[in-house]
């Protein structure tokens, strides 16, 4: 479901008991400014569920149609709810609805109360619903965020051992380096002592022959 749509029935659910409540006490207010100020409230109180009704029903109404067909059907319960407390506000605040009330008796003004009962608790019972509801939209939320904030971990821990493995196969090719170089250098002095050698070994048959020449020249 829409987080923002939740939002909105939240605020209406919560409106709305607030609405039944004061038309309730209203009906009991003898005072006419205090009733006055009370008709006040409850009738800004109407406007702005009415405000958010459309609201909701923009947002039902951009959704899915699986998603929207469910917030629309449960939108006509909210726009009958709605409808009930204009209904009452419109009774409670006509100019003969002291008399009405007088003449209805006790056994209407029992019904009215029981009427106005049934739709607060009925209000209610949404809000805890709509709770409900965004408590487990947290929910999942926090579990997303756990399951984020594992896997960021898991990718710290992967790339440090990267890093590592790159140290080491920089240490390696240092090693290589040096190795390559000690060799050139074993190389060189082989290469070397093997001129050196082979220079020996030359002197060395001139110098026979050399003396070879001389005892059979001088023989």
């Amino acid at each position: 479901m829409s987080e923002v749509f939740e939002g909105y029935e939240r605020q209406y659910c919560e409106l709305s008991a607030n609405l039944s409540r004061k038309c309730n006490s209203a009906s009991a207010i003898t005072d006419s400014e205090q009733k006055k100020q009370k008709f006040s409230e409850i009738n800004s109180g109407i406007d702005e569920a009415d405000v958010l009704i459309r609201k909701m029903d923009l947002e039902a109404r951009s959704l899915q149609p699986g998603v929207k067909a469910s917030l629309l059907a449960k939108l006509r319960e909210y726009k009958a709810d709605l409808n009930k407390l204009k209904k009452e506000f419109k009774r409670i605040s006509s100019p003969n609805a002291h008399d009405e009330l007088l003449e209805s008796g006790i056994a209407d003004i029992h019904s009215v109360s029981a009427e106005q009962r049934d739709r607060l608790s009925m209000s209610v019972e949404r809000l805890n619903q709509s709770s409900e509801r965004i408590k487990e939209s947290r929910r999942t939320v926090l579990e997303t965020e756990e399951l984020g904030i594992s896997i960021l971990e898991d990718l710290h821990q992967q790339r440090q051992t990267l890093l590592h493995a790159h140290n080491k196969l920089y240490d390696v090719d240092s090693a290589i380096d040096k190795s390559k170089k000690v060799l050139t250098t074993m190389s060189r002095r082989i290469t070397k002592n093997k001129w050196i050698v082979i220079s020996i070994i030359v002197a060395l048959v001139l110098a026979i022959i050399l003396i070879l020449y001389y005892k059979i020249s001088h023989g």
